[in-house]
């Protein structure tokens, strides 16, 4: 075990798979010597060099384009996005280019890039820096989504999504970059947990947090305070948005009854909304109350000194369970 910062592991997770394939490769803004606006690529131009670590202009769609290209001639890069709300001028390479040349070309074509891509807000940063935009990329078919919230899963899951054949968007919570945690490096490949499942951390019998990315700590924290109190709630940490692992949140919810869902994304709309919709499905005659969603309002990111009167809370969360536990 080593105990590292979640951007840490994603450096050393960067670093294995550099070193295991010499087609991986490192684009963005700022990401040579620099090593990005949060250090994540701090070293591998040092190490790697210019030809693997490139520096870019500061233009996203002329990032993911030059990305698809490479890939198309049998590279693997990985493009960071300094911002979360800088992805937009990239929307259009996205979701017309990216996603779909698979399909476009009956698999004939692969486009293996992985788009890392600091998500969530609570940095107390300026506009356009605390998006959450995952919904819309996971409506798109052609693309996966995925988000760890550990050190461990950081470190595992980038090299995975490096390895994948379709289009991976990394979204790394960003307000937990410096959150440490232990990481097993030494596990054989069987041994990682598979890139789309989802995991109980937190084993209750009252109701079930779901949970992905930066709220992952947010829904242990209401599961401790509400422990204190008698009520046991288990807690999945979703891990992937697309695909998604509905039969792991199925089983925890067929033994609880209940079901939150907790984002920082707007809750119109949003993966929540999904989620719960698959759970009622499946789920039906399980469910002692309606489905509950935490997360962001149907309104623009604000302004960084009050960006805590938007984000959920602990004691949002224990509110909504408190109203599924009354129903």
């Amino acid at each position: 075990m080593e105990r590292m910062a979640i951007g840490k592991a994603i450096n050393a997770g960067l670093r294995a798979a550099m070193e295991r394939d010499p087609r991986v490769l490192l684009m963005g803004e700022d990401i040579g010597a620099l090593g990005g606006v949060f250090r994540v690529t701090d070293g591998l131009q040092k190490d790697f060099g210019e030809d693997r670590v490139l520096d870019t202009p500061l233009a996203e769609a002329g990032i993911v384009g030059t990305a698809i290209g490479m890939a198309l001639r049998g590279y693997r890069p990985v493009c960071e996005i300094q911002f979360n709300g800088f992805v937009f001028p990239a929307f259009n390479q996205i979701t017309t280019q990216l996603a779909k040349l698979r399909a476009r070309s009956r698999g004939r074509l692969s486009v293996p890039v992985v788009l890392r891509i600091p998500s969530g807000g609570g940095i107390g940063s300026v506009e356009h820096h605390s998006e959450s935009p995952e919904a819309l990329f996971a409506h798109t078919p052609g693309l996966r989504v995925v988000t760890p919230s550990s050190s461990h899963d950081a470190y595992w899951m980038v090299q995975q999504s490096i390895a994948s054949a379709d289009p991976v968007l990394f979204l790394e919570p960003e307000r937990r970059y410096w959150e440490k945690g232990d990481v097993d490096v030494d596990l054989a490949p069987g041994q990682v947990a598979p890139l789309h499942r989802a995991r109980v951390l937190r084993e209750g019998s009252d109701a079930t947090l779901v949970a992905y990315g930066p709220t992952v700590r947010l829904a242990l924290d209401a599961a401790a305070a509400a422990a204190e109190d008698g009520t046991r709630l288990e807690v999945v940490d979703l891990r992937s948005i697309s695909p998604l692992d509905v039969d792991t949140v199925a089983r925890s919810v067929r033994r609880t009854g209940r079901l939150v869902v907790v984002q920082e994304a707007p809750v119109f709309f949003g993966a929540g909304a999904e989620i719960a919709a698959r759970i009622q499905e499946s789920c039906f005659y399980s469910l002692e109350a309606p489905v509950k969603r935490v997360g962001g309002y149907h309104l623009p990111y604000p302004a960084a000194r009050v960006e805590e009167h938007y984000l959920p809370t602990v004691d949002r969360v224990l509110d909504a369970v408190e109203q599924a536990l009354a129903a």
